[in-house]
C-alpha cells in the first residue's frame, strides 16, 4: 500500500521519491512524547511541560491530519484524524471545545468513518454542518443537529476515484458551495443539497493536494498539485484555468489566499520553500520564505494581519512568518514529535492558532511573536 504522504519524506536510511516512503522511526502501535510528562484527565490532556497559554488534546489511537475552527463560535473546532497514520483503518472527527478558562479542551462528540479522514471544513452558513474528505474517495456531509454522537453522515458524495486530500467551503456569502481536491488529479465543485457534483476541473497532470476558494473573489479558486503547478480557476469556465504557473520544482502541497489582499497567495512545497505570489505580476514570486528543513505541509494567512502567515511541515515545526519583514520565520515552535499536518487560525479570536500532527496531539495557542499585535 502506498504511503498517503505528500512531499519528500525524511528517511534515516535511504533516499526515496516524494510520497513513496516513511521514516522508519515512527511507531504504529504507540506514540512518542519525547521527554514530556503527560496526564490524561477526563479527555483533557494536561502537560506540565507546556506553557500555560497552550491547551492540548490527545486523539487516542488517531493521528491528526486537519484542524478547523468554527466560523461561528471561537471556542469550537473540529479535527480530522486517521488510524495507523492514514495507511489503513478508519477515521474519526473530533468535535472539541475550549474550556471557559481557556486552559483545557473537552471532547463534545465524535463521528467515525470507515477510511482515513484527511481534511475537514465548516459550512459558512450553518454552524451544524461539517464536510470531510477521506481515503476512499468519498466526501461526507455531517449535520450535528441531526446525527447522534458517533452517528453516520447525512450525505455521502462518491465521484472521485482516489483519496480526497482537501475540502474547502466558499467564503463568499451567496455561494453555498464546497470544493474537493483528489489524488485522481481532479477538483470538483459541489452544492451540498445535490447528490452529484456541479463541475469537474481537469488541468493538473498529477494528484491534486489542495484547492481553496478565494477569500473575496466570487467564483474563483486556486489549486496545487504534485506536478508543481499553481492554477487559478473561474468555476464558470471549467475547461481551462484562467492562470497557471510552475510554482515549485517539487510537489506543491498547499496554497492559501491572503485574507486582506485578494491578489496575494502563498504556496508551500516538498522543497521546503514557501513562495508568495501576486496575481498582478504572476510571472515570479514576490518573495520566498526559507527555513523549513523538509516539506511544507500546510500554509495559511492570518485573518488579522495582512503579511503574517503560519506553516506546518514534516520537520515537526509550526512556523510564523511576516513576509513584509523577513524571508525567515519570526518564530519557530517545536511542540510536536511527529509530522505536523493540520493548521488553522481562529477567525473570531485574534492571533489564536491550532495545529495537529501524527503524534496524536492537538494544540491551541497564541504565538509569542504576536503577543504585542493588536
Amino acid at each position: 500500500m502506498p504511503a498517503r504522504l505528500g512531499g519528500a519524506v525524511p528517511s534515516p536510511t535511504a533516499k526515496c521519491p516524494p510520497g513513496a516512503c516513511l521514516r522508519t522511526a515512527f511507531q504504529v502501535n504507540g506514540v512518542r512524547f519525547g521527554g514530556n510528562r503527560f496526564n490524561l484527565i477526563s479527555g483533557v490532556l494536561v502537560s506540565p511541560a507546556l506553557p500555560g497559554t497552550m491547551s492540548t488534546f490527545f486523539t487516542t489511537n488517531r493521528h491528526g491530519y486537519s484542524v478547523r475552527f468554527s466560523p461561528f463560535n471561537p471556542d469550537q473546532f473540529v479535527v480530522a484524524s486517521s488510524q495507523f497514520y492514514g495507511l489503513a483503518g478508519g477515521g474519526t472527527l473530533y468535535f472539541l471545545e475550549l474550556t471557559p478558562d481557556g486552559c483545557g479542551i473537552v471532547e463534545k462528540r465524535t463521528h467515525h468513518w470507515t477510511d482515513g479522514l484527511f481534511d475537514v471544513t465548516w459550512s459558512e452558513s450553518n454552524p451544524e454542518i461539517i464536510v470531510s474528505g477521506s481515503g476512499d474517495g468519498s466526501v461526507q456531509l455531517w449535520n450535528t443537529n441531526l446525527s447522534s454522537n458517533n452517528g453516520p453522515p447525512s450525505m455521502v458524495y462518491r465521484e472521485h476515484k482516489k483519496e480526497i486530500y482537501s475540502v474547502d467551503w466558499s467564503k463568499v456569502p451567496y455561494e453555498q458551495l464546497f470544493i474537493s481536491a483528489s489524488w485522481d488529479s481532479t477538483v470538483k465543485i459541489w452544492d451540498p443539497i445535490r447528490n452529484n457534483s456541479l463541475s469537474t476541473y481537469i488541468g493538473h497532470t498529477q494528484l491534486v493536494y489542495n484547492a481553496v476558494f478565494a477569500a473575496h473573489i466570487p467564483n474563483t479558486f486556486a489549486s496545487v498539485s504534485g506536478d508543481g503547478y499553481l492554477k487559478i480557476w473561474d468555476i464558470l469556465c471549467y475547461d481551462l484555468p484562467i492562470a497557471s504557473i510552475k510554482a515549485h520544482d517539487g510537489e506543491v502541497l498547499t496554497v492559501d489566499w491572503c485574507k486582506h489582499d485578494s491578489n496575494i497567495l502563498a504556496t508551500g512545497a516538498s522543497d521546503g520553500l514557501i513562495r508568495i505570489w501576486d496575481l498582478r505580476n504572476f510571472g515570479v514570486p514576490i518573495t520566498e520564505l526559507k527555513g523549513n528543513e523538509f516539506a511544507v505541509r500546510k500554509v495559511q494567512f492570518s485573518p488579522h494581519n495582512l503579511s503574517v502567515l503560519a506553516s506546518v511541515g514534516y520537520d515537526f515545526t509550526t512556523r510564523i512568518w511576516d513576509f513584509k519583514k523577513s524571508n525567515e520565520a519570526i518564530e519557530t515552535i517545536k511542540h510536536h514529535s511527529e509530522f505536523t499536518y493540520g493548521l488553522d487560525w481562529n477567525r473570531r479570536r485574534r492571533n489564536q492558532l491550532a495545529d495537529c500532527g501524527w503524534d496524536s496531539l492537538v494544540h491551541v495557542f497564541k504565538p509569542d511573536c504576536l503577543s504585542d499585535k493588536i
